[in-house]
């Protein structure tokens, strides 16, 4: 692993993540009984987004016989990543709309689509808003993310129509997008992008470079203005090269060291205070994407620690606060892995495999995962960042070597490349995803 991968091996290696992983191996006593080689037992998974719905898939190909059922409220899950595609006007937002019908139909998962209102850990059930307790033996817990309102002076989630986050798929991007289109030109958007950690780490900067195209097409007077809680961002590089080749002064990034942290936000303005509350800014369309923790029923359950993260430990995905029970996804601490769709999907690989073995009474598999990002500053310029993690003093830590990073200086040609690889990701994702 320590030498540097070709595009092929990482598409390989990402492609196949846990899926082919041998489940043959020696180690912990199952609590059921193997019977005739069948595994005997009920796992449930609280939340179909990018990482239940994978671990849901997974544990079934892994063990068909197995009862699995998906707790989901939503009968369309709407992905976030390609979610700024549809802000920049180059992608329909029914396009990222999901269902269940494969994973109920194909693969025989039970889902049912309620909300899970509390988890009772010592009785190994799920309280549901209306199905009633949902037994498990084995419990995957995938809540995505919660909104750390109390991080926000001035605003909170129910002024999120008047100033939309669009951190979540679906109706907050359609909110956001329409008020980018009422806009007259001339007019500022400011996006306030959250300090970490948070889903999707480059998402803000691909989200400014896709408003300034659309602005750029639509509105060729108008602004957008980041004012950032933080003083760099991924792939940081690679986008203020973007900007400056793609949209000149259009574009203006604000760090936490020249005064840009976000004080306070005046939602019946839309004004962002910073630099102490001594500058104003004022938004015709304003973004705020709010600070972050674990789903709110992780938090319920006492999955969560003092930063409002589910610790696990991250060889097989198990909370460290209870046993029986896996998280996946956003809500994890994953060490060096980022909090995004492609992650979450390798992490659920892993706890798929993790449970069946522990089920058959064999050693949990040791693998590396894998994580890529498609970001895109135009339909025609993509950057790619890429990574291989493996076990390794505690933690999930990044293989030195391989992976990459799209080469800052490229041509033309190389951005639109990349940027073609793009739509490909996503279909062979949420396919990998929900069949």
């Amino acid at each position: 692993m320590s030498k540097r991968l070709t595009r092929r091996n990482f598409i390989r290696l990402a492609g196949l993540g846990t899926a082919g992983a041998g489940l043959g191996l020696a180690g912990c006593a199952p609590r059921e009984p193997e019977v005739n080689g069948r595994v005997e037992g009920r796992v449930v998974v609280v939340g179909g987004g990018s990482g239940g719905a994978t671990a849901a898939r997974y544990l079934k190909h892994h063990a068909p016989e197995l009862e699995v059922t998906l707790i989901e409220p939503n009968e369309s899950y709407y992905t976030c990543y390609a979610g700024n595609w549809y802000l920049g006007g180059f992608r329909e937002l029914r396009t990222l709309r999901h269902g269940y019908h494969t994973l109920r139909d194909e693969y025989g998962i039970q889902v049912i689509h309620d909300r899970a209102r509390d988890i009772d850990l010592d009785g190994h059930r799920v309280e549901t808003a209306e199905n009633g307790s949902i037994a498990y033996d084995r419990l995957v817990v995938a809540p995505g993310i919660a909104f750390d309102w109390d991080r926000v002076e001035g605003m909170d989630g129910d002024d999120t129509i008047a100033v939309p986050h669009a951190w979540w798929g679906g109706a907050q991007y359609s909110i956001l997008r329409g008020q980018i289109e009422a806009m007259d030109d001339g007019g500022t958007v400011v996006i306030c992008p959250p300090d970490g950690p948070y889903r999707c780490p480059p998402g803000p900067y691909e989200r400014m470079s896709l408003i300034a195209h659309y602005l750029k097409q639509h509105k060729p007077r108008a602004k957008v203005l980041a004012l950032d809680p933080k003083d760099s961002f991924s792939k940081q590089g690679l986008f203020e090269e973007a900007w400056e080749e793609l949209y000149g002064d259009m574009i203006e990034w604000v760090p936490a060291a020249d005064g840009g942290k976000p004080d306070r936000i005046s939602v019946r303005d839309r004004k962002v205070f910073t630099d102490g509350g001594g500058a104003e800014h004022r938004a015709d369309v304003l973004n705020v994407i709010p600070p972050q923790k674990a789903g709110a029923i992780a938090e319920r359950a006492g999955l969560t620690d003092g930063d409002g993260w589910c610790p696990v430990d991250q060889r097989t995905f198990r909370s460290t606060r209870h046993d029986d029970v896996y998280v996946v996804g956003d809500a994890a601490v994953a060490g060096d892995m980022p909090k995004s769709g492609h992650a979450a999907n390798n992490q659920a690989k892993l706890v798929a495999a993790s449970i069946v073995s522990e089920l058959r009474g064999h050693e949990v598999p040791s693998f590396p995962t894998v994580n890529t990002c498609y970001s895109l500053a135009a339909p025609d310029w993509g950057v790619t960042v890429a990574a291989v993690y493996e076990y390794r003093d505690g933690a999930m830590r990044s293989v030195e070597g391989a992976g990459g990073l799209s080469p800052e200086g490229a041509s033309r040609e190389f951005r639109k490349r990349e940027a073609d690889y793009a739509p490909g990701w996503y279909a062979s994702i949420t396919r990998d995803i929900f069949g």
